[in-house]
């Protein structure tokens, strides 16, 4: 016969042991629920991975075809072609006017029609490419038509870049795997500085830039030189890109500005063949004359650059030798003139004001010439100087009150460019939006 005391001790067992069995089913069942919620995050996020899309459009369930835009072609022919009836090309083109400009139709633009991937292969959408990153889209999927803009996100990665010249500034940039274009942003930065026509083996570079990207993988452009140190004949340049009365201008270590007066040589990348001279032995007169400017070789047509904002005083035939030639004044002080041009840019005319950098003309062989060059003249209160020994004020330096900003800008470019100097070159360093 069992005690009370037996009695309680048993009840307890029997209590313990059904907590214990509910204690074991509850957590078997959220072991359970938490491998199902799991498995279906799991699924979705998987799912959600899977898809692809373009021009804001899931397109991995669309067919995509690609065309491109022919002679002649207008948005109406272009419908029409796709198999649209009259009345429905009528509408596609009411509704897509306000982003789908005619006019503005090139031979040779592409544009793409996605389709649904059933039997009917009806056409849901039709993008026409205006540029590498702004499209007109027409969504056919509704009840009415709809047209919108759609641009693609450009996003800049920061690139760092050094080297030791060994034949010119192109040749080590495009070796490095970089744009060559880098080279022409870097010579123009530095223009009143170096002479890029003269830079030796051994002359040296540092620069950080950003290079512009749309899907983070296909580069556009470089967008900017965000810092530059250059080493020329044993001399540094360095340049700093600061905003001062919200114009964005690169300035020296000491915060004067790099811009000055004139550019160093009127065009890009070229190789003086004759310098100026009192006596120069003519290669067609075959005697000797004074011979006061400048010969740059180039190929015919190689754009030839105003050196300073003036105003365009002389251009013609020049029947002495001198061929088509364009003279420009600058200043109370100084003109320079250009000749044996091939032809002559746009608006170029007595009176025309040109800025500096602005093309001018194209180098030619016109006149007395064994081939094509450009004879370039500088002359300071009428008398002929020699370009190359020509000196020019800087530009406004940093203003006083926002030195202590200068010097913040400063220390950065230099520090990050200290931080990635053993990076390898072709290595995006660092993203901004």
């Amino acid at each position: 016969m069992m005690t009370v005391t037996d009695n309680i001790r048993c009840r307890r067992l029997k209590t313990g042991a059904i907590w214990l069995l509910c204690l074991s089913l509850f957590v078997s069942c959220k072991k359970e629920a938490a491998k199902v919620t799991e498995e279906e995050i799991g699924e979705e996020w998987i799912d959600s991975r899977s898809h692809i899309y373009e021009y804001g459009i899931r397109t991995d369930s669309l067919d995509r075809t690609d065309f491109v835009v022919k002679n002649g072609d207008s948005p109406s022919a272009i419908f029409t072609r796709l198999g649209f009836t009259a009345k429905m090309t009528d509408n596609l083109c009411r509704a897509s006017a306000e982003v789908l400009d005619p006019r503005k139709l090139r031979t040779g633009m592409t544009y793409t029609t996605l389709t649904a991937q059933d039997s009917l292969a009806a056409i849901q959408y039709i993008v026409f490419a205006k540029s590498s990153t702004g499209f007109s889209v027409i969504d056919i999927t509704g009840d009415s038509i709809k047209a919108y803009e759609y641009n693609k996100a450009v996003r800049l990665k920061r690139q760092y870049m050094e080297g030791e010249i060994t034949s010119s500034l192109w040749n080590i940039v495009k070796r490095n795997g970089a744009d060559p274009l880098l080279a022409l942003k870097i010579s123009d930065i530095l223009a009143w500085q170096v002479d890029f026509f003269d830079v030796k083996e051994g002359d040296s570079f540092r620069v950080i830039y950003d290079v512009a990207y749309i899907d983070d993988t296909t580069e556009l452009k470089i967008s900017s030189v965000e810092g530059l140190v250059f080493v020329h004949q044993g001399r540094e340049f360095t340049a700093i890109p600061f905003m001062q009365d919200s114009i964005l201008d690169y300035f020296d270590a000491q915060g004067n500005g790099l811009r000055k007066a004139f550019l160093k040589a009127p065009l890009d990348f070229s190789r003086i063949t004759s310098r100026f001279s009192n006596a120069r032995f003519h290669p067609i007169l075959k005697r000797y004359r004074a011979h006061h400017g400048v010969d740059y070789a180039a190929p015919v047509g190689t754009p030839v650059k105003a050196i300073g904002d003036g105003t365009v005083i002389a251009k013609g035939f020049d029947s002495n030798g001198g061929g088509n030639y364009i003279k420009i004044k600058h200043n109370a002080v100084y003109t320079t003139t250009y000749m044996h041009l091939s032809g002559f840019g746009k608006e170029i005319h007595n009176g025309a004001h040109v800025k500096q950098g602005a093309v001018i003309g194209y180098v030619g062989s016109t006149g007395l010439s064994t081939g094509p060059h450009l004879d370039f003249r500088v002359h300071k209160n009428g008398q002929p100087t020699d370009p190359l020994k020509m000196e020019s004020p800087p530009s406004e330096p940093v203003k006083p009150e926002l030195r202590d900003s200068f010097e913040i800008v400063k220390r950065n470019v230099f520090a990050e460019m200290d931080s990635l100097k053993s990076a390898p070159y072709d290595q995006p360093l660092s993203y901004h939006e």
